[in-house]
């Protein structure tokens, strides 16, 4: 098969192990920045223009959109389905991820675990909304954040105010999440592909970062989820309509919490902490849908 990997960065490690598992198994594999794609569309003719020339002849298509070019890299991955190209990510289920409110009310319908959350549009009755929430200290979230990037632990009730203020007076909308202590700065990272967790790892923020973000000096270690953690996971990635998911949750004394499920989760921190070649077992599901 020709498969192809939506990338603005051929040399990402995530790109770069997807490309390997491919040809490992015989396949051509392409990388297509999709940011440099043009969609062209007419009745019954949807089609793909890149480089000067029409893609035709791709089997399949693996998407690593970027936060910022959700909007786009979702209508490119659409029409690649216009097309009759399996894509081991769905263009619906990639915009249901990316929207953090929506994706938490998604969760919360189908009776999943999670921190409690409040969103308001206004900064009026602020200690009320606070309190909704479990009171302080809280976490509060831009709902545009990504990787860890505009979120705040409020210690105080005071503290809190004054960023969810602030947050409301620059126009920038925010969820207000409940403060789970007993993780003590750690969250777990589930990597599901197709209905199965292929592995999972427990991210440690550094000494006095309650964030676990990898990137931020956060440490990772292999881990063996609990029957009700990996349900969760399973669970969380069914509802979000994602073949290919990174579910991640907190551990706590009411049970696994679901913080976030990613549509196009990294590869290095999971491989490096499982040593398991996760890129392959992407590849398979490909190969058992494609085509």
């Amino acid at each position: 098969m020709k498969i192809a990997i939506l990338s603005a960065n051929p040399n990402l490690y995530s790109t770069k192990r997807l490309v390997e598992a491919g040809k490992q198994k015989g396949h051509e594999m392409v990388v297509v920045n999709h940011t440099k794609c043009d969609i062209v569309m007419e009745k019954k003719k949807p089609r793909i223009l890149y480089n000067g020339e029409f893609l035709t002849d791709i089997d399949a298509v693996i998407p690593r959109i970027g936060a910022s070019v959700t909007f786009f890299g979702t209508a490119v991955v659409r029409q690649f389905e216009m097309m009759h190209v399996f894509s081991a990510v769905e263009s619906q289920a990639l915009v249901r991820s990316r929207d953090k409110l929506r994706s938490l009310q998604i969760l919360s319908r189908a009776g999943l675990g999670m921190p409690k959350t409040v969103f308001s549009n206004s900064s009026k009755n602020t200690e009320e909304i606070i309190e909704q929430a479990g009171g302080a200290p809280c976490v509060i979230k831009l709902l545009e954040g990504t990787q860890g990037l505009g979120v705040v632990l409020a210690p105080d009730t005071n503290s809190a105010t004054s960023v969810i203020e602030a947050f409301h007076g620059l126009q920038a909308r925010v969820i207000i999440q409940e403060f789970i202590k007993e993780a003590k700065g750690a969250d777990l990272r589930a990597f599901v592909v197709d209905g199965v967790v292929v592995g999972a790892m427990k991210r440690q923020g550094k000494e006095g970062e309650f964030r676990s973000n990898l990137h931020r000096g956060g440490s990772a270690q292999i881990i063996e989820l609990s029957d009700e953690e990996e349900n969760a996971a399973l669970k969380a990635a069914k509802v979000m309509g994602l073949g290919v998911a990174g579910v991640d949750m907190l551990q706590s004394a009411r049970g696994p919490l679901i913080l976030e499920v990613n549509s196009s989760p990294g590869l290095e921190g999971i491989e490096s902490a499982t040593g398991k070649d996760i890129a392959k077992s992407i590849m398979r599901y490909v190969e058992r849908n494609a085509g």
